[in-house]
């Protein structure tokens, strides 16, 4: 793959990341966003967190590493995989779906079963299957077989889905996108700063367990300790058939969204008219993106010791929170073009102001 942003998405896609086991999505990150770091250190859970510059505010970019995934819980007799969600799942969206088991020998390729719809009655086809009566076949005979091949209980469990440019080459699918587009977008902030001049510290950083409760982004702030926070995160794109208006307006390729609500945060107001009008300034498409319920790393790192005014900037997509994703190019570019713009922007007068909510 020519395009060397391609192929740092590919890679950040394809590894295999669930919550309390992103060493592999770090090590990526690590290798993308050290060579525009000025230091690099984790904190004890496992995020990631890379500085650049040393005087002024600490401004943190944060994206989380982690995917929704699964846990195996227990074999059967029979050898079928028995599996715990990681994060919130739909269970209409995983049935006959493949996915990896990470296990201590390897990856171990399954798919969770389902049953063929001619031994089903008509009433039972129309009943969804719950996800505690589901299960993964890995083609193991027995307990004792499944477990030969490695498997154990703990085991994290990644849907496949390979990265995918489509017919519009702008456009593409992976899984996992949710998180890795903020985690790619992170190490761009940092990439597109190098020998720029600005007048902060900022901190890249890829949060751990964001799936399971917001875990990384706590221990992370409390690390950084940031004057400003800003997550990075996907957004829902309201563009497919069966979406109500009321419910996602915005659509992907229209420009990054920037979040007035969700369930964990109300964003900073001075922050995000600063948003607002470097957007309109410089020409950069936007949508304002408002979510009833979940959350973002934000929630946790705006509550960090005496609180930090924090702000949200997603990527719409479709599908999230399922095997494959689907999100436009132009809006990741236009993302980071934002963010770059306005930390150039971020001066302690600012900060201050920004604090003040003036």
């Amino acid at each position: 793959m020519a395009d060397s942003t391609l192929t740092m998405y590919k890679e950040l896609t394809e590894v295999a990341g669930a919550p309390g086991h992103e060493g592999r999505v770090r090590a990526v990150m690590e290798k993308y966003i050290s060579p525009y770091a000025d230091e690099m250190c984790r904190d004890n859970l496992g995020s990631l967190i890379a500085r650049k510059g040393n005087q002024g505010p600490k401004i943190m970019v944060a994206g989380h590493l982690d995917e929704v995934s699964f846990m195996v819980t227990m074999i059967t007799d029979k050898g079928f995989i028995k599996f715990q969600p990681l994060g919130g799942w739909w269970g209409q969206v995983m049935l006959a779906q493949r996915v990896g088991i990470q296990s201590r020998t390897g990856v171990i390729e399954g798919v969770i079963g389902s049953v063929p719809p001619h031994v089903l009655s008509p009433e039972a086809r129309k009943k969804p299957v719950e996800i505690k009566d589901m299960f993964i076949d890995i083609g193991a005979s027995s307990r004792e077989e499944a477990a030969s091949f490695g498997v154990r209980p703990g085991d994290p469990i990644v849907p496949i889905c390979p990265f995918t440019l489509m017919s519009n080459p702008k456009i593409m699918m992976a899984k996992a996108w949710d998180n890795r587009v903020g985690v790619a977008m992170a190490i761009q902030t940092l990439q597109q700063l190098q020998g720029m001049d600005h007048p902060n510290q900022v901190f890249g950083v890829g949060t751990v367990q964001e799936e399971v409760g917001l875990r990384g982004a706590q221990t992370a702030a409390y690390t950084v300790n940031p004057d400003i926070a800003i997550a990075v995160d996907v957004g829902i794109a309201g563009d497919t058939p069966g979406i109500k208006e009321q419910d996602a307006q915005s659509k992907i390729g229209a420009g990054p969204q920037i979040l007035i609500y969700d369930g964990s945060m109300i964003p900073n107001a001075s922050l995000r008219d600063l948003f607002v009008e470097t957007a309109k300034e410089l020409g950069i498409p936007f949508q304002f993106d408002a979510l009833s319920g979940g959350g973002t790393d934000a929630g946790r790192m705006h509550l960090n010791r005496n609180g930090v005014p924090s702000i949200v900037i997603s990527i719409a997509t479709r599908y999230i929170h399922s095997h494959a994703a689907i999100l436009h190019r132009d809006d990741i570019d236009n993302g980071v073009k934002l963010i770059v713009s306005v930390i150039k922007k971020l001066d302690q007068d600012m900060v201050e102001k920004i604090k003040r909510n003036e």
